[in-house]
């Protein structure tokens, strides 16, 4: 290894805040070296697990005859809910209602009920299917289509936001719109999916390298499992192969199992599901129902708007009162409501219990109101471009949300208005008019769809992070910290900012892998705050030594304090300029403590649920997309042709991964609202659980033109680390452009007279059928 010789006379240090810097692993990612838990060479006699999971969708288990899995070849153990030490349940809320291991009671097929243990991933695999279970099956409900969201058992309760009177609203204006709307959900198809690998050590101790954006939670979902206090347990986690939501909660059950079975066995244990198996058994994007009526005037002004947002959460709550929530939280997404009423279900069911995934219910709930938007531009025989700017929130006035917070920083006029120019929307929109009236099968549509995402977690006490940070006596820097990489780019970031605090390159800062034992009682890399929380904690960290530094040499050398300046990888003190490694020793060998832990709390957010008022997010990000999609009305197939994306940053700390991530979350986004379809048999089985059943969008998904921007003008209106804005969600939602293209395209066969009310998601299916049965109601 060559040693780094930093460049005393820079203008500026390399890799700094705001710099087009790589992924730090991008090379490794590329070159098949990053080491991920599957990677990690195994400790001597490691053994292996696999799940048995239930084949019935709800029943009693009468009796399970495991002896034939425990006679097969190579099973060291089998583990049933019997042999769990302590508590029984990984229920991230705190509800109880979670098993680790079913205990007598299956509620979905594909319920966990054993764990094998072996010598070889093989043999347990083998061995879990030879499982002999009687069972007494029960009813079950899968869908959510028939119940009624305000009678029908929920797994939390409910959330009602109110402002004014939204029924008098409706009930006197000039005009009104009433219908429903299924969304379906998504499976998250991380590339590397579940893993967990525990090594038992002396007394209570166990080490679990888990794929995981929680390890606080795994630490404490681990210690109760085992009856053992947090600081017996240690988690670690380097990277994951991504994780978008689907792994906030469900590596707990993974890491539970590996933990007790190393610590019965004083073995490692490692579990690493096959495909099927993790999405069979693992949580995915709730899917909703929406019912929503709406009172406006002629001119298109919303009066007065009521939602019914009914969720499919599955057998628990796992995190389904937040998501709901936060559907709620976003069913404005960039418009006002004079009077608003929105109430949330979440819906028991026997299906697997559904989870955090990107967006966190948000999309769910913008989706909800951009169909308002379509039926009352359809309604007025309006584009509906139209219809949505004469609704966005305003600055001085018409700026309270549904939830009672003021929109203090709102841009997203701007920010549509620039791009509507930007993308030549109205002359496309002619173009494409002329297009439809010269062909006969294939079709044309257009969208432009805004963005408004609240950034902060909506339980304010998870709005906290810690960062540790340490200064080598050769001037390298180790830093540690509460946030998880799962390839987004964050501990690129936060190196980033550490490197500018001190002025020293960014190869001089080594991020370590993530780990309780460092940064105790972290929070979920999540809500899109890992670079808002981490990238805090860690610069506070920095400026803690930084300042005993410039006492330090300000002490030593006579000098005041303000005549001690960092710049590139130096130091000026006085007329002097030492290089920062030199003045680091000297201040080591002055004593001089050169190690600190950094603490961030996002300020201002404070939230009452009962009340349903508050201000639950530090600040909004924005963005909008304008969509072009070409539609086969005979096949109801489609194509993208042209996408144009304006997302603000704010000031971006790393522009280059920060479009990666528009471009990604927008696909992303597409795929859920399009090819992606998750199915349920009459017998309650998940039959899309593989890649091929399971469609998510390939590379030549992607439009023909791809034109995306960030704002370069773009600054937060909050003291957000160097003013940046998160940028992991908000992009998620723009996906909702070519949603719309098609419902534009679908509605052309009937002349834009009917609104064509699509269901997502929008797969070439349900878009022919649209279709005919549009051609259906014109003739009528």
């Amino acid at each position: 290894m060559t040693t780094h010789t930093p460049d005393l006379k820079a203008a500026r240090i390399a890799g700094g805040v705001a710099a087009d810097q790589r992924h730090d692993s991008a090379h490794k990612h590329v070159a098949g070296t990053a080491i991920y838990i599957d990677d990690m060479p195994e400790p001597a006699g490691t053994l292996h697990g696999c799940l048995g999971l239930a084949t019935v969708t709800h029943g009693d288990i009468v009796g399970m005859d495991l002896s034939a899995v425990r006679g097969a070849p190579g099973i060291v153990d089998v583990l049933t809910a019997s042999d769990i030490p302590g508590e029984n349940d990984i229920s991230p809320t705190g509800r109880h209602d979670e098993p680790v291991l079913a205990d007598g009671k299956v509620q979905f097929h594909g319920q966990p009920i054993f764990c094998v243990i072996a010598e070889t991933r093989e043999q347990a695999r083998r061995a879990s299917r030879l499982a002999k279970v009687e069972y007494k099956e029960l009813p079950f409900v899968t869908d959510i289509g028939g119940l009624d969201p305000l009678k029908d058992k929920l797994v939390t309760p409910p959330l009602t936001l109110k402002r004014g009177d939204a029924a008098a609203a409706i009930r006197n204006a000039p005009r009104r719109v009433k219908g429903k709307m299924r969304v379906g959900g998504q499976e998250h198809f991380y590339l590397e999916g579940h893993i967990a690998m525990a090594v038992p050590g002396e007394d209570q101790d166990v080490t679990v390298y888990c794929s995981t954006q929680h390890p606080t939670e795994v630490q404490h979902m681990v210690g109760h499992a085992l009856g053992a206090p947090s600081h017996a347990v240690t988690v670690e986690i380097r990277r994951m192969g991504g994780g978008f939501g689907g792994k906030e909660t469900q590596g707990n059950q993974f890491a539970a199992l590996v933990a007790i079975a190393a610590k019965k066995l004083g073995r490692a244990v490692k579990i690493r599901p096959d495909r099927d198996d993790d999405m069979i058994a693992t949580g995915k994007r709730h899917d909703f129902l929406i019912d929503y009526e709406a009172g406006f005037d002629d001119d298109g002004n919303i009066l007065g708007v009521d939602y019914i947002y009914a969720a499919r959460c599955g057998f628990s709550s796992d995190l389904s009162g937040p998501v709901t929530d936060r559907a709620l939280f976003h069913c404005d997404n960039s418009y006002f409501y004079p009077a608003v009423k929105a109430v949330s279900a979440p819906l028991y069911t026997n299906t697997v219990s559904n989870t955090a995934f990107r967006g966190f219910g948000g999309p769910q709930g913008m989706v909800g109101a951009e169909r308002v938007i379509d039926e009352i531009a359809f309604a007025l025989g309006k584009d509906p471009l139209d219809i949505r700017k004469r609704n966005f929130y305003g600055t001085e006035d018409r700026n309270v949300t549904p939830y009672h917070q003021t929109v203090e920083d709102n841009v997203i006029g701007r920010i549509v208005n620039e791009l509507e120019a930007s993308a030549d929307y109205a002359g496309r929109r002619r173009t494409i008019q002329a297009f439809n009236a010269n062909s006969r099968f294939v079709k044309r549509g257009m969208a432009l769809t805004p963005v408004k995402f609240g950034i902060s977690f909506t339980a304010t006490h998870y709005n906290q992070a810690g960062a540790l940070v340490h200064v080598y006596t050769d001037g390298s820097v180790h830093l540690n910290h509460g946030g998880t990489e799962m390839g987004q780019g964050l501990n690129t970031k936060v190196a980033q900012v550490v490197a500018e605090e001190f002025q020293i390159d960014l190869d001089q800062v080594k991020i370590t892998a993530t780990t309780t034992g460092k940064v105790p009682n972290t929070s979920a890399t999540a809500a899109s705050s890992g670079s808002d929380l981490n990238g805090m904690a860690a610069q506070n960290g920095a400026r803690q030594i930084k300042d005993r530094l410039v006492a330090f040499a300000a002490k030593k050398y006579s000098i005041p304090a303000d005549q001690v300046e960092f710049l590139p990888n130096r130091v000026r003190v006085g007329n002097q300029e030492i290089a920062f490694a030199d003045l680091v020793k000297q201040a080591y060998m002055a004593r001089i403590q050169l190690s600190a832990a950094g603490f961030y709390k996002t300020p201002k957010i404070h939230w009452d649920r009962d009340k349903g008022e508050g201000h639950p997010f530090y600040y909004f990000a924005y963005g909008a997309a304008c969509s072009e999609v070409s539609v086969d009305t005979l096949t109801g197939e489609y194509m993208v042709e042209r996408t144009d994306i304006l997302h603000e940053t704010g000031r971006s700390l790393n522009p280059a991964i920060d479009l990666g991530q528009v471009e990604g979350g927008f696909v992303q986004g597409v795929g859920w609202l399009t090819t992606e379809e998750l199915w349920w048999d009459d017998k309650g089985r998940l039959r899309t659980h593989a890649p091929s059943t399971y469609k998510i969008p390939l590379a030549s998904d992607r439009p023909k033109i791809f034109n995306v921007a960030l704002a370069d003008w773009s600054e937060n209106a909050e003291p957000t680390v160097h003013r940046s804005k998160a940028v992991g969600e908000p992009p998620f939602m723009l996906g909702m452009s070519v949603f719309h293209a098609l419902s534009d395209a679908v509605a052309s066969v009937a002349d834009h007279k009917i609104c064509p009310r699509l269901d997502a998601p929008a797969t070439p299916e349900r878009v022919l059928m649209a279709i005919e049965r549009l051609k259906t109601e014109a003739v009528k």
